[in-house]
């Protein structure tokens, strides 16, 4: 493996893990704790922030995708190879997983904390959805949300773009506004690994209900690409 693409996924390995690690984080630690809780409002801005961080640290090195969906959508309007997306998504996964076992090794460490209980931020409907939406508006949820999403993505990166340098801004704050909004839906995925992560080690209805956390963002990422160039054609 050449030494560029060992750097590029080795950020996006870490990328991916900062942002479970420390959006899910602040639903399971902070989320609900007592009176000092941080509430829908903290945990969004936390999705948010970590993305804001991760840009300005990673984004030279990778461009911070952190979520196949952004990948996929990539290779869709001709930004990157279908190789190198392969390895990102790979990567993305792993880090993923890495940031839910550090969350759980952390939160387990309360002796009050259980697995089923309390979880690891895994999203869900029906039963699972923090507000108890069903199959159906879950999915319309994460479709158009990650559609949105890829939308400021592929218009901030654009190289038409002459506010380039506040992209990672703009791609964060629009993360908040998505979780403010979506987080009682499903808990806002809009990035497979970042739903892959939590389930694989909560397990159960967690794992069986993540089909719609794979299909929907990627699915949103698609519909995405296709109006930006081919209606919109901005690259």
């Amino acid at each position: 493996m050449e030494k560029n693409l060992f750097s590029k996924l080795s950020a996006e390995f870490l990328g991916t893990m900062v942002l479970v690690l420390m959006g899910c984080g602040s639903a399971v630690i902070a989320g609900a704790n007592g009176t000092t809780g941080v509430g829908l409002l903290g945990i969004s801005f936390a999705f948010g922030l970590s993305v804001i961080a991760m840009a300005y640290a990673i984004g030279h090195i990778s461009g911070c995708h952190i979520n196949p969906a952004i990948s996929i959508g990539m290779v869709l309007v001709g930004r990157m190879k279908v190789s190198e997306a392969i390895w990102y998504i790979i990567v993305q996964i792993l880090g993923a997983i890495a940031g839910a076992s550090i969350l759980y090794f952390i939160a387990s460490g309360k002796p009050e904390y259980n697995m089923i209980a309390n979880g690891l931020g895994q999203n869900g409907y029906d039963e699972l959805s923090p507000g108890h939406y069903n199959l159906i508006a879950g999915f319309t949820a994460e479709v158009v949300f990650s559609f949105i999403f890829l939308f400021v993505i592929f218009g901030s990166t654009s190289s038409k773009n002459i506010n380039g340098g506040f992209a990672g801004l703009a791609i964060g704050l629009s993360l908040v506004l998505i979780h403010i909004v979506g987080i009682p839906v499903t808990g806002v995925s809009v990035n497979p690994a970042r739903s892959i992560g939590p389930a694989l080690l909560v397990g159960g209805q967690a794992l069986s209900q993540l089909w719609l956390f794979l299909v929907a963002p990627v699915l949103g990422s698609a519909l995405c690409a296709v109006v930006w160039r081919f209606i919109l054609n901005q690259d």
